[in-house]
């Protein structure tokens, strides 16, 4: 479990930087859809449907979160793989 999280957004769009290992934890890897990321054992999720997936995890295991915000001009996170939950 991370104590902080990076929520990071280019002028277009936002993600939450999360490990693989914690998605599987809370049980929502099948429900994470394509249009988050991955990229090693990181996954970014993409703020318009899949973060809420995770606050809602996150909330019924009773486990606060916490963001650190980053804003940048043009992010790395669009060119990593579209996110697949692993076997």
């Amino acid at each position: 479990m991370q104590s902080a999280y990076i929520y990071e957004q280019d002028p277009g769009h936002g993600w939450l930087h999360v490990r693989r290992a914690e998605i599987t934890r809370l049980g929502i890897a099948r429900e994470i859809t394509p249009y988050s990321y991955q990229r090693g054992d990181l996954v970014f999720l993409e703020e318009d449907c899949d973060l809420s997936t995770f606050m809602r995890a996150k909330e019924a295991a009773g486990e606060p979160v916490t963001f650190e915000e980053r804003h940048v001009e043009h992010t790395s996170i669009r060119g990593y793989d579209a996110y697949r939950p692993t076997a």
